[in-house]
C-alpha cells in the first residue's frame, strides 16, 4: 500500500508500506478524508526541523549527534473513516463507525482503539477533524491564563490560530483581533468569529492593536505565525503585565527583537506553548489527553467550525503533486485536505 512521505528534504512521494496484523484490541479503518499539519510538516520538508540536532528526552535538550525525525518522513497528520474490522478486544467500536485518528495520508491503516475517536451520526467530519489544530490552541488559551472578558490579539491564521479565534470567543473574550498578511485567511477569521482583524505588514501593527483595543493593548497576544517580527509587533502592542503566548515550530531568529523599549517598560510575561508536552503546568489535574477529552467534547458541541478552515480538497491520487503547491504556499488554503477514492 501507498503512503504519503518526504523522502528527503525537499522531496515529496510515494512510499509502499504494509499493514502491520490487527491487534485484539485495535480496528482496521478505511480512510475517507485526512488534514494534514503545515506548520509541523513543512519543517521537515523543509528541512530546519533537523539543523537543531536530534532531541535528547534525559537532558532536554538539543544535541548535534542525529536528527529529529529521520528520513522518510510520513506525511500527514490526523485522518476521517470508517471502520471495516474490529478487533475480539474492542468494547468501544464496531465495524461501519466513523473516527477520526492521528495517521498519515494512506488509503487503510490499523490503530489502537483507544487512540480512536468516535465521530457521531450526525456530527461534521470537517469539525472532527480540528481536534489536533484545536487541542493546541486551547493549549495555548489555557497557557496564556485568558479569562472571560479578556481582549486578546492572535498572530497567524492557520488552523490553529483560527481555532484560537473559535475558543476565544467560546471562552467569554470580550474582543478578539485577529492577524494574517493573507486577506482570505483574515476572512475567515472574521466568519469564524474574530471581532476586527488587521494585516502585520501594513505599517506599525504595535499601535494598530493598541489602537483597535484601546490604549492600554490587549491583554494577550497568542503567536502561531512563529514570524519575529509578529513577536516585536506583540511586545510593542500589549498591554502593561500582559501575557506573550509562542506555539509555533518556527526556525531560529537571528534578528529583529527588541527587549529594550517596550518589553522593559511594560514587563510581559513571554510564555511558551505545547500542547502535548507532559507534564503539562497544570499537572496533575491537567494533561495532554484531558486537553484532547475537553476539545473533543468543544467541537461536538458546535463551539469549533472546520468548514471554513479545511481547504484546498484535493484527490489522494493526486498528492504527490498537489502537496508541495498547497502545503507550501499559505496563499493557497488553509489546511490541506484528501479525499480518497
Amino acid at each position: 500500500m501507498k503512503q504519503l512521505a518526504c523522502l528527503e528534504k525537499g522531496s515529496v512521494g510515494w512510499r509502499e508500506i504494509e499493514l502491520p496484523p490487527l491487534p485484539e484490541d485495535g480496528v482496521r479503518i478505511r480512510c475517507l478524508h485526512g488534514v494534514e499539519k503545515h506548520g509541523t510538516m513543512m519543517a521537515f520538508v523543509k528541512g530546519y526541523a533537523n539543523e537543531r540536532g536530534r532531541w535528547d528526552p534525559e537532558r532536554r535538550m538539543h544535541v548535534p549527534e542525529g536528527m529529529l525525525w529521520g528520513y522518510p518522513v510520513p506525511l500527514g497528520n490526523m485522518q476521517h473513516g470508517e471502520i471495516v474490522e474490529a478487533g475480539a478486544a474492542c468494547a468501544r467500536l464496531r465495524k461501519g463507525d466513523r473516527v477520526c485518528v492521528s495517521a498519515p495520508f494512506q488509503p487503510e491503516l490499523v490503530a489502537r482503539e483507544a487512540d480512536c475517536w468516535l465521530v457521531p451520526e450526525g456530527v461534521d467530519w470537517r469539525d472532527a477533524l480540528l481536534l489536533d489544530p484545536c487541542e493546541f490552541a486551547l493549549g495555548a488559551l489555557r497557557d496564556g491564563g485568558v479569562r472571560i472578558g479578556d481582549r486578546i490579539a492572535v498572530f497567524g491564521l492557520g488552523a490553529i490560530g483560527l481555532c484560537c479565534v473559535q475558543l476565544a470567543k467560546a471562552a467569554g473574550c470580550s474582543l478578539v483581533v485577529a492577524l494574517d498578511p493573507i486577506r482570505g485567511r483574515r476572512e475567515v477569521a472574521r466568519k469564524t468569529g474574530a471581532d476586527a482583524t488587521l494585516d502585520p505588514t501594513s505599517g506599525d501593527v504595535g499601535l494598530a492593536l493598541r489602537e483597535t483595543v484601546g490604549r492600554e493593548g490587549p491583554d494577550v497576544v497568542i503567536d502561531f505565525s512563529g514570524a519575529p517580527q509578529a513577536l516585536q509587533q506583540a511586545i510593542r502592542g500589549i498591554a502593561y503585565g500582559g501575557t506573550i503566548v509562542l506555539g509555533a515550530f518556527p526556525p531560529p531568529h537571528n534578528q529583529g527583537i527588541d527587549f529594550g523599549g517596550e518589553f522593559h517598560m511594560n514587563r510581559p510575561r513571554i510564555v511558551s506553548s505545547r500542547a502535548c508536552s507532559d507534564p503539562n503546568p497544570d499537572h496533575p489535574r491537567w494533561n495532554h489527553r484531558r486537553i484532547q477529552e475537553e476539545c473533543f467534547e468543544l467541537i461536538l458541541r458546535g463551539c469549533v467550525r472546520g468548514a471554513e478552515v479545511l481547504g484546498p480538497m484535493v484527490e489522494f491520487d493526486d498528492l504527490p503533486d498537489a502537496y508541495l503547491r498547497v502545503a507550501g504556499d499559505p496563499t493557497a488554503g488553509v489546511k490541506l485536505t484528501v479525499q480518497y477514492s
